[in-house]
């Protein structure tokens, strides 16, 4: 199953020079308790920023790296794919999030099952955005409220 998890403000933004403009360490712990154990797929600036903000891969996840061209620096157990249809082909029996950045999104988010979106009640400037989420298609199953921040689950 496809999933997609990505905490996104009042504004869309999404980040700002490849950092998250905002600390909520709860959004921190709901991100890695959903996800620890699945598989994580992001773009390659979004994996160096991890990496550069905890010195290594997402712990207690199968890491997976989208990038056009092979990183032969990536760790032994760091995968790499340069089409996300073959992500999408290879990994269909692996539980899987979809974890950024913005291109990432773009092209993902009507192809998952999930949204896992933390709306954080702020409108911070930045240069990365979530794309849109078309009620149309997605519906809002659950929430949970929280003092500048809601957690909320999306299916189609």
């Amino acid at each position: 199953m496809f999933s997609l998890i990505a905490a996104v403000a009042d504004n869309n933004c999404i980040g700002k020079n490849n950092k998250i403009p905002w600390n909520i360490p709860e959004d921190f712990a709901y991100f890695k308790n959903t996800t620890l154990g699945k598989t994580c797929v992001m773009g390659l600036i979004t994996y160096e920023s991890i990496v550069s903000y905890i010195g290594k891969p997402l712990p207690g996840r199968k890491t997976v790296v989208i990038t056009r061209e092979l990183v032969p620096s990536l760790p032994e157990n760091v995968r790499q794919f340069t089409s996300l249809d073959d992500i999408f082909n290879k990994l269909k029996d692996e539980d899987v999030f979809i974890c950024g950045g913005a291109s990432i999104y773009r092209q993902t988010i009507d192809r998952v099952n999930t949204l896992y979106i933390t709306l954080v009640h702020m409108s911070p400037e930045g240069d990365t955005f979530f794309p849109e989420i078309n009620k149309n298609i997605w519906k809002e199953t659950w929430r949970e409220s929280h003092d500048g921040f809601d957690f909320v689950i999306y299916k189609k």
